[in-house]
């Protein structure tokens, strides 16, 4: 099914109208081999890092032949724009630039053969849908995010934490009504939605009064607010259930201001040896934030490097210079994430996952029986550097990271083709049973349903998502 953006928001639009009628989501089992069979959880806390836009594999993570830039560059050659180099696993290659995550990949787990699904139409707002919900678009409920779905299912780990957490995506841009569509808790209830927060260094100011209010106009403000909720769609039409979750929402976000807890928000605490590793831009700051809001006792975080269509990741031109300047910004934070847990004693029970919605290719735009003949777009030779990289969506492999949690350490999953279309060849792995092993790991179910409209919403796809048990330690 083709989907445009029109199609796409007037989709998630109803979904979410239909969401305001939704009535307390009753968790049912309609599947057998529920929690009774699954092990026990091997973490208590999920971090994901999202490269928004389409990290190629083969310039990070699963490094093919090198070929340098020349002009007059046969495009049919273009491999990988960087050279391989060690890591600290014999036989675990990664793409230069990444030293410092391959320096701790013995502490990791690294999944080479994510495949996309064919939805049709590859659209990064569909994809990124879909990883974060586990289902493609449209439905005709709102989908929950999954962070929202640990929120709800798992709870808090500290009640005066949010449960989930997002750092670091702006929603005044390109597509951010499209992003908007699954960055929220659906039919779940406002109280499980993420708590936002787009710069990180900003982020003690979401949790605190403005300057030189007093604490009597601050009530007098947090009382007003409430009117207003209660004046909103979901106040007058929404049902007993989701205004209820609302409110909740609200107190306990006030309930925050007043604990502890919302020292962990400021990054100005953080010593200054330790804040300028992780420094090298909002991502690196939120990479920070959530090692913070982690000790703190969060339960779900994402950091991302956030989706704007045409920058960062969504390497439409320029893919060499632009991903070399990103993995400037994301190497060192990584590595700094994973070895301060470990160092705190955290690691063994928070999953860290990096990940992205699809890879890319020099030619082969990643649909089914796409031939390089059928592109239009990809120059005959190279001849200037804007040109040099990995600028066509492919979903035929990519690759996952993952820390912690109960991972294998210094573990490679999977095998992908080495010449162009470089697929997955072995142990392919599919957004069900990705999703099916991220809830594994944190002792819920992938048969787990919530029910909605009078049928259950399962948390992988129609419960078939199956946990990927190679990957456990």
């Amino acid at each position: 099914m083709t989907l445009n953006r029109r199609d796409f928001l007037k989709s998630a639009s109803a979904a979410t109208l239909s969401a305001l009628g939704a009535s307390f989501p009753r968790r049912v089992h309609a599947q057998e081999g529920g929690e009774a069979a699954l092990p026990p959880a091997t973490a208590d806390a999920l971090i994901v890092l999202w490269m928004a836009g389409g990290m190629p594999h083969t310039d990070t993570f699963d490094p093919k032949r090198f070929t340098p830039f020349e002009t007059g560059l046969d495009p049919a050659r273009l491999m990988s724009t960087f050279p391989s180099i060690d890591t600290a696993v014999d036989g675990v290659r990664f793409s230069q630039g990444l030293e410092r995550i391959g320096a701790v990949m013995d502490r990791g787990t690294l999944i080479r053969t994510y495949t996309a699904a064919d939805l049709g139409f590859i659209l990064h707002s569909r994809h990124q849908y879909q990883w974060h919900t586990g289902y493609a678009p449209p439905q005709t409920v709102a989908a929950p995010h999954v962070g929202a779905v640990i929120s709800r299912t798992l709870g808090p780990r500290n009640p005066v934490m949010p449960a989930f957490i997002d750092i670091g995506q702006r929603f005044d841009i390109g597509e951010g009504d499209e992003l908007r569509a699954f960055h929220q808790a659906g039919f779940l209830g406002s109280e499980h939605g993420p708590f936002l927060i787009t710069y990180p260094d900003q982020a003690v100011e979401a949790i605190r009064p403005p300057e030189g209010m007093s604490p009597g106009r601050f009530e007098s403000r947090q009382r007003a607010y409430r009117r207003l909720v209660e004046a909103s769609p979901i106040g007058r039409h929404g049902s007993g259930y989701q205004r209820e979750s609302l409110l909740r929402s609200l107190e306990n976000a006030h309930r925050l201001l007043s604990s502890p807890a919302a020292q962990a928000f400021d990054l100005s605490r953080e010593p200054k040896e330790s804040y300028d590793i992780y420094n090298t831009g909002r991502f690196g700051q939120g990479c920070l934030l959530a090692r913070r809001l982690i000790e703190a006792g969060a339960r779900f975080v994402e950091v991302t490097t956030e989706y704007i269509p045409f920058l960062y990741w969504d390497t439409h031109d320029n893919g060499h210079t632009r991903i070399a300047e990103l993995k400037r910004q994301i190497d060192a934070p990584v590595a700094r994430l994973v070895l301060d847990l470990e160092q705190r004693g955290l690691l063994d029970r928070t999953l860290i996952v990096l990940a992205s919605e699809f890879s890319r290719d020099a030619l082969v735009e990643g649909r089914p029986g796409a031939k390089v003949k059928d592109q239009v777009d990809v120059p005959e030779r190279i001849t200037e550097m804007k040109h040099y990289g990995l600028h066509r969506h492919f979903t035929g492999a990519g690759s996952v990271l993952l820390f912690g949690g109960g991972m294998r350490k210094g573990f490679a999953y999977g095998r992908t083709a080495d010449e162009r279309p470089c697929s997955a060849l072995d142990n392919p792995v599919t957004i069900e049973n990705l999703h099916a092993t991220l809830y594994r790991a944190l002792g819920i179910s992938p048969k787990l349903a919530y029910e909605v409209e009078r049928r259950p919403f399962y948390v992988t796809r129609d419960g078939s998502g199956e946990p990927i048990e190679a990957l456990f330690a």
